[in-house]
């Protein structure tokens, strides 16, 4: 691993045990490291030890719903700039809407879209 792997860490925060696990080996595949959290309140704890230099959020979790995470994340002088890729199941457009609001640089309906193009998207957006 380079020098600079390690600002390429990847924050998986998802509630789904399955989808943690399969999206964290694909990207460690890529040779990312990867950090998972089940929930918001974990995420924001390894986002804000470990600054990753992505991180795929879901909406609907306990404890922390991605759309606290996300206002907690930016809120944060190091939060406020963080890449977030909302990767979730809810198709509601008021929720997206406040995400967007809030800040993000993409969103995915976990349905419609095939692991390379969520890796791809999650390049993309670390290599800008």
């Amino acid at each position: 691993m380079s020098k600079n792997d390690n600002q390429r860490k990847i924050l998986i925060v998802d509630d789904e045990k399955d989808m943690r696990e399969i999206l964290g080996d694909r990207f460690s595949a890529e040779g990312f490291p990867v950090l998972l959290a089940g929930d918001g309140k974990e995420g924001l704890t390894l986002a804000f030890e470990n600054h990753p230099s992505a991180i795929l959020l879901d909406i609907a979790m306990p404890n922390m719903d991605g759309l606290q995470m996300l206002e907690k994340l930016r809120n944060d002088n190091w939060g406020k700039d963080a890449s977030v890729v909302l990767l979730t199941n809810i198709s509601d457009t008021n929720k997206i809407e406040e995400a967007r609001k809030i800040g993000i640089q993409a969103y995915m309906l976990k349905a419609e879209w095939k692991m390379e193009q969520i890796v791809d998207q999650v390049k993309k957006i670390i290599h800008n």
